[in-house]
């Protein structure tokens, strides 16, 4: 497999849900994700993601599982991302993989780690490290 990479924008609207009753009393907070990528990665994605937030000040965590449809590099198909990331004093350190085996159509043996720039006004950016197996 050869690695490649690819970057671009994308749009997320996070939509606050009722949490499960063990959400509630462990203090999370959950919120369905759908997102729209540009750029290489053309696709929408939607998923779940489970948060909390610390009494100190930039300091959070978060897990979301999320299901991307579109094509990658004229590659048609979807994969699944799982997030595990936390925010420790406003540091990232992000966990952004492709499940295996997730990969669909043209993206199947898909493999592959994103991350996520988010610029101060706001505006999203991912780049995304992946290999996809020899046709």
């Amino acid at each position: 497999m050869v690695a490649l990479t690819a970057s671009g924008p994308f749009e997320v609207q996070l939509s606050p849900q009722p949490p499960t009753d063990a959400a509630s009393q462990a203090g999370l907070g959950r919120m369905t994700l759908n997102k729209r990528f540009h750029g290489p990665l053309e696709a929408v994605s939607s998923g779940e993601m489970l948060a909390f937030r610390s009494a100190v000040d930039g300091s959070a965590g978060y897990v979301a599982m999320e299901t991307v449809r579109g094509t990658l590099a004229g590659h048609a198909g979807s994969f699944v991302l799982q997030h595990s990331s936390t925010m420790n004093r406003g540091e990232p350190l992000q966990s952004i993989t492709v499940v295996p085996d997730s990969g669909t159509g043209a993206l199947a043996g898909l493999a592959g780690r994103m991350t996520i720039e988010i610029a101060p006004g706001g505006a999203h950016r991912y780049r995304f490290e992946y290999a996809l197996p020899a046709p």
